[in-house]
């Protein structure tokens, strides 16, 4: 085997590990969704489906309101669900609610 051969042999295997990692750390840093019986989520009235609030409960609740169009959603645009910061290391729905709803900012 020559040294040509070697290096190419390191090379490729250095190029596989590499890309087995930064496939392993994109599904490692996936947040987990908050549940809707979650104590803090319970306390804020969290429903993953704002169309689903009992607005006799909820009186806070106006039509239209949802995480995505809310202050605190941290998800991109037109994502299913992001971030929130009432959730450490969870993830809300974009169509849920919680009493913490507050309008984005045009």
């Amino acid at each position: 085997m020559t040294q040509t051969d070697k290096k190419r042999r390191i090379f490729l295997l250095q190029t596989v590990t590499g890309c087995l990692a930064i496939g392993l750390t994109g599904n490692s840093s996936a947040q987990a969704m908050v549940a809707e019986n979650d104590a803090q989520a319970s306390s804020l009235g969290y429903k993953a489906d704002a169309t689903k609030i009992d607005k006799a409960k909820q009186t806070k609740f106006a039509a239209g309101q949802a995480c995505a169009n809310c202050a605190l959603f941290q998800g991109a645009p037109g994502a299913a669900a992001g971030a929130c910061p009432l959730f450490a290391g969870k993830q809300v729905a974009a169509k849920g609610w919680c009493t913490a709803y507050a309008k984005k900012a045009a």
